[in-house]
């Protein structure tokens, strides 16, 4: 029980670290704000694996672009042209995760206002 104890604690740290960084925030927020939209619909379980799966998927990508983000900073605060093309890849990896999840949601929508 104790080798699980020192496996988690840290990614648990990590996930309350996120309530510290504004774009992280957002996500958990708007995840938030999904999951209570899954209970007044009344979504059925393929719909809550899609929520659930979208939520995953960008609340995961917008740390790991944090990540990202941090150690780029650590690298040089300076104008450096590699740098940017790297925080752009991680920006544009949330992007995708988010579009891809709005579609999951405006699909899921559709079905239940009409």
């Amino acid at each position: 029980m104790k080798g699980l104890k020192k496996k988690f604690l840290p990614a648990f740290a990590g996930l309350a670290d996120g309530f510290r960084d504004s774009g992280i925030r957002v996500q958990y927020i708007l995840a938030l704000c999904a999951v209570m939209a899954g209970f007044v619909l009344k979504l059925s379980a393929g719909e809550w694996i899609a929520v659930i799966v979208c939520i995953g998927m960008v609340v995961a990508s917008e740390m790991l672009n944090t990540c990202i983000e941090k150690l780029c900073d650590l690298y040089t605060m300076e104008e450096d042209a590699r740098i940017k093309m790297i925080k752009d890849l991680a920006a544009g990896a949330v992007l995708v995760a988010g579009v891809a999840s709005l579609a999951c949601a405006i699909i899921i929508l559709i079905r239940h206002i009409s």
